[in-house]
This record gives structure tokens, sequence and C-alpha cells, in this order.
């Protein structure tokens, strides 16, 4: 009989209104990296939930080593040396790397912290797994990727042995994401047990031994990596085939929608400008792609394209109007949706129902009212339309707090908010960030829909697969200027590849004369 350092048996999960776990059996082997891979809201973070103690299973029993256990809160799971990478980092912006690390398990002699040691203990173990980090740096003030390392870092310096990723690449550039496989590689070499929640199918074929497959919270079944193929996971996941290329028809260009003339914005972070002086132009009918890594300048671009943040010189122009200085809702008004970057941060009211998410941009509209109030009806039955039109799945329907959604279904509400705005440029930043292959294929088809449409489309991604699949021009912007333009049906992802990481450079002014 196989010996497994972690059984999950028949765990059954349930919340008002949708059994999110419904008699899921989980076994982990030790020394193996074990995939869980299903669709948004399949019931994979509840599982590993309940495994970490945040959740209490409705039935069920957790075994560790043949010996069942009781896991009441995440401490009882680090006692167990269990340690978990959450896909929304748990971390305090304004504490250190290091006040982080050592949160809930501080040294202490006679009452008093021993920063010392732990700073020691800290510094050797990220030198050893090669994840190096500044200890005293503000949470607030380092890259997505190197909260990531704290994460993992606080799971080594506990002496977890059992170490569960959740979605540990949606927010990873291409570089970081190859750096977090050699990491987990070296965890298994030293006999750690992972296990490894993601939607990118291509990961779990790189580093997986096993994968365990979840649809609408039920198990499908567990597969050995060396015998399945891409294809055959994600129809065990969404139960049909999945296209894995973009349909679509040559483009129709039209006008020019959105026009960027010699933009600068000013960088929050350091002395240099976060944009240098950059000139493009969108028209109806194409997708523009900004390519690059992250942190080369589309965050700031994008909060001033869409008013988020000021502009310190340079014009911007939307339908032929000056819009360089305009209110956010004068740019909605006028034809501007944007799908942002972070979903929690800009993109929903997380406490709202979904109902009320789905009217943010509308609610002062003639539709929506009754006698100078809104008119809830009305929103409830709007807010039902979009349900069913996007396939957008929670709990309790259109009274759902946001909250308590699946990343991915959060994702589809802010999508329909914005496309069913019936926009004249479609701002989509990340769009399918930690999204699985059938919400992926399902979003690509509404971006290229809006296209052939004869809408404008600014999409920002630094998925090259989706960078090249999906746009009809592609600039690529490094280090906050556009260095090079391209037509991906004649540009390869390697040559791409040097431009994002400024190895190469276009000499011309413009990209877009």
């Amino acid at each position: 009989m196989e010996n497994y350092v972690i059984e999950m048996r028949n765990i059954t999960k349930i919340f008002p209104g949708v059994v999110a776990n419904d008699d899921i059996t989980l076994e982990l082997k030790q020394g193996e990296i074990h995939a869980l891979l299903g669709e948004n809201g399949a019931g994979k973070s509840t599982l590993m939930s309940v495994l970490f103690g945040l959740y209490q299973p409705e039935s069920g029993e957790i075994y560790k080593n043949g010996e069942k256990v009781t896991i009441k809160g995440p401490n009882d799971a680090n006692r167990l040396g269990i340690g978990m990478v959450h896909q929304h980092y748990k971390l305090v912006d304004i504490f250190s790397v290091l006040d982080n690390i050592i949160l809930g398990a501080e040294t202490t002699k006679h009452g008093f912290l021993r920063k010392k040691e732990a700073r020691e203990k800290v510094i050797a173990l990220s030198e050893k797994y090669k994840l190096h980090v500044d200890v005293d740096a503000l949470i607030e003030d380092i890259t997505v990727g190197m909260q990531q390392r704290v994460e993992i870092l606080k799971m080594l310096y506990r002496d977890n042995e059992i170490l569960i990723f959740d979605e540990p690449t949606a927010v990873l550039t291409p570089q970081e994401i190859e750096e977090l496989m050699e990491t987990m590689r070296g965890f298994k070499e030293e006999g750690k047990s992972i296990l490894f929640i993601t939607h990118k199918l291509n990961e779990i074929m790189a580093v997986a031994d096993r994968c365990t497959v979840l649809r609408k919270g039920k198990g499908i079944g567990t597969v050995n990596i060396k015998d399945t193929s891409i294809e055959e996971l994600s129809e065990m996941m969404v139960g049909r085939k999945v296209s894995f290329v973009v349909e679509k028809q040559p483009e129709k260009i039209g006008r020019t929608i959105l026009r960027v003339e010699d933009l600068t914005v000013a960088s929050k972070k350091h002395k240099n400008n976060a944009i240098k002086n950059i000139s493009f132009d969108v028209k109806s009918g194409e997708i523009v792609c900004l390519a690059g890594i992250e942190g080369n300048g589309q965050t700031e671009f994008v909060q001033a394209l869409t008013g988020l943040e000021k502009v310190a010189s340079g014009k911007i122009e939307l339908n032929n109007q000056d819009i360089t200085h305009a209110s956010i809702r004068k740019r909605s008004k006028l034809g501007m949706s944007h799908i942002p970057e972070d979903r929690h941060k800009y993109g929903l009211i997380l406490d709202f129902r979904l109902e009320q998410n789905l009217v943010l941009q509308r609610y002062w509209e003639p539709k929506f009212q009754k006698h100078g109030f809104i008119d809830n009806q009305s929103v409830r039955e709007y807010a039902e339309e979009l349900i069913e039109k996007y396939d957008v799945r929670s709990g309790e329907g259109a009274v759902t707090i946001v909250r308590s959604m699946s990343g991915g279904n959060q994702q589809k509400a802010i999508i329909a908010r914005e496309i069913d705005r019936n926009p004249d440029l479609l701002v989509a930043f990340q769009p399918t960030r930690g999204l699985d292959v059938g919400a992926i294929e399902y979003i690509h088809k509404q971006l290229v829909g809006q296209r052939d449409e004869g809408k404008a489309v600014l999409l920002i991604s630094l998925e090259l697969d989706e960078v090249m699949n999906v746009s009809d021009r592609i600039l690529v912007m490094y280090e906050g200027e556009i260095v090079g333009e391209f037509d991906p049906k004649e540009v390869t992802t390697q040559e791409l590849g040097l431009y994002m990481a400024g190895a190469k450079r276009d000499r011309r002014e413009k990209p877009n004369g």
C-alpha cells in the first residue's frame, strides 16, 4: 500500500448556495509535486484552504503520514509542517520583508524580540534557495515577484515540509516563472512535498509528477503527467475540447479612436519618468498589444490613459477629443472601457453585491433611476441578464457578495460590465491573468468580437502566447519607451523577447508615425 504524506478523504465543504468541495479525495506522496487543476470556481483554493485550516469541512478526514489530524487553523497547519502561499498574498504593506516573514513566529527572550537571529536565518534561507530579497525593504516598495519570494520564505522560516502554492505564477513575469519552477524542483529534491494549484497546463507538464482534476466541486480523477497530454488535461478540466488557437478574420481597419502624442508620465518610485515621450494610435477594428516585461511602465501608462494618474506632458485624444486632463467619468462617457490590472484594487468593490458592481459605471443612467433614487429592480434585472449572457458563476446570483466569488468569476463580472457598455475603446490590462483555459478562450473571443464589431482594443499583456495569438499589431515597451512595432504574423517570440529584455531596439523616432 502506498504511503502518503497527506491524505484528504471525502472532503465536503459547503458555502451558501454552492457545494465548493463535493466528497473529494486527494493523496500527496512524499517528495512529489502534485498539481491541482480545475476551472475558476472548481473548488481548488477551497480544498487547499481546508488543508491549511482556513476553512472547516462539513465532512471528511485529513491524515498526515497515516495518522488522522485535526487542523483548526493555520497555526495547527504550521505545527504539522504545512505552509501555504496564497493567490492574494497575506502581507502587511507597511512592514519590512523581515517583519512579514517572522510575523506570528517571532523568536523572543524574556519577552523581547530576537531579530538578529531571525535576520541571520532569513538571509541564510534566501541564499540557500536563491530567493534573494532585501530584508529591510518595505513590502509596498517591492515587486509582486519579490513579494511572492517573501511568502515562500515565510514557509521555509517555519520549517514547513508540505508546501501549498495557490496560483503561484498568476502575477509573475516569464523569467520569474522559470525561477519559481527551479525553486520547486529544488524543494522536491530535498524531499519536500508540493501541492501546486494552477490553470497553466504547460507549467503542470513542466514540473508536476501527478495531477488531480476538479470540475464544479467534484474530483474528476488523478493522472500521472508522463502518461497524459495538455489536450487530455484541458478536456478533463472543462468537460469539452478546448481550442488553443484564437480564430479571427483579417482585420478591417477604420478611423483612429485613440491617439497618444509625446506622452510622459512621472514615476512615483524613482526620479526618472515612468513613461518617456511615447506616441502611437489605435484604430477601430484592430487589437493593438502593448507587450513588455512587468515593471516597464505599463501600469503608469494605463493609469494615465484611464485618468487614475496625472500626465506630466503630452496629449491623449479619444474620438478626436482631448482627454489628457479629463475626469474618469468623462473618459467613460466618451467611450472608454477599462479592464484593470488589479481586479481587487481597481475593478470591484469586494463587499458590495455582484449586481451593484455590475452597474458601477452606469448607475446614474435613466434606466437605473426612479424618482432620483437607484431603481433596485432595474439593477437586479440588468445584472441577471449579464450573469446569464457572460456565464458569471456565483453562489447566490445577483446578490452574491463579490468577495466570496472565485477570481475567474470576479474577472468575468468586470469583463461583462465593461464590454456591455458598448465602448469605442476597450483597454484590457492582463484580462486573462490567473484564469483557466476555458475562461481564457472565452475572453479572447470577447476581445476579438469587440474588434470585429469595429471597436478599438488596446491589450496590455505579459503572456507571449496571448500577445502573438490575439494581437493585430504589437508595440514593445521597455523602460517606459516603445522600442519596436511588429506584425505578429512576421515576428518570432524569440525576437520579441529580445526587445522586451532591452537587448534590441528599433531606432525610429516614433513606432507608428
